[in-house]
C-alpha cells in the first residue's frame, strides 16, 4: 500500500511512488527501450528488426537482414550508450543481435 501524505506532492512524485510500490519499473523500461529503438534507428533499421526484447539488463534484437546485423555489430556498445542516454539513465549493459 502507497503511504499517505498529507502535503501537496507534484503529480511525477506521485506516479515514482507508485511505480515503485508496485513493482512496474521493469515493464516500463522495456517499453522506453523499444521506443528508444524505433526512435534512435529510424525506418531503414525498423524495416528489418523483427523483435526487440529487454531481458534484465541485456537487450536482445532480432533482425531479418544478416548484412544489417553484420554492420550494427560493429557498434554495439555506441548503440548501447546512446539507448541509455535516450532513455536517461542505464538500462541496457549489453546488446546481442539475432
Amino acid at each position: 500500500m502507497a503511504k499517505r501524505h498529507n502535503d501537496n506532492l507534484p503529480i511525477s512524485d506521485i506516479l515514482k511512488e507508485f511505480v515503485e510500490a508496485n513493482r512496474l519499473q521493469s515493464g516500463l523500461d522495456k517499453v522506453d527501450v523499444k521506443d528508444a529503438w524505433v526512435k534512435m534507428m529510424g525506418n531503414g533499421v525498423n524495416n528489418y528488426t523483427t523483435d526487440v526484447t529487454l531481458d534484465k539488463d541485456v537487450l536482445y534484437v532480432a533482425l531479418s537482414s544478416s548484412v544489417l546485423r553484420e554492420e550494427l555489430s560493429y557498434g554495439k556498445q555506441k548503440i548501447v550508450d546512446m539507448l541509455n542516454e535516450s532513455i536517461g539513465k542505464k538500462v541496457v549493459s549489453k546488446l546481442v543481435l539475432r
